[in-house]
């Protein structure tokens, strides 16, 4: 019988599921236009891995907060869903390089600087004195 509290509790199938949901909802947006690319493709699937891991991390981190309830619990959880912000905004300048640029920012140079935010937040998170 499908238990949710199952699938949260075996690491093993959550990973996997969320691997096969992720390359599911990226399949026909961002992966079938460019795979025929080449080298471009790789660089596309390496931002895809980003995003499995880190909604991954985010999920095990948000459980783990859950039981515990540590504010360095929750500093992790919020550094991992900026990492999920910062892997998307990067695979979005990597899809479509032109299209979504904001006016006084590049989406790469975004994308570099939500990934320095999540670098900061782990920073804070390690160091905390509770």
């Amino acid at each position: 019988m499908f238990r949710m509290e199952s699938i949260l509790e075996r690491k093993s199938i959550l990973f996997s599921a969320i691997c096969v949901s992720i390359i599911a909802i990226l399949a026909l947006p961002v992966i079938s236009p460019h795979i025929l690319h080449g080298y471009h493709i790789i660089h596309i699937f390496l931002h895809i891995g980003g995003i499995i891991l880190a909604v991954f991390i985010t999920i095990l981190s948000l459980l783990a907060y859950r039981r515990i309830r540590t504010k360095r619990l929750m500093l992790s959880s919020c550094a991992f869903g900026n990492l999920i912000l910062a892997e998307s905004v990067l695979i979005i300048d990597a899809t479509w390089p032109t299209l979504f640029d904001i006016e006084f920012i590049p989406l790469a140079e975004l994308g570099h600087l939500l990934t320095f935010i999540t670098l900061g937040l782990l920073g804070l998170a390690v160091f905390k004195n509770e």
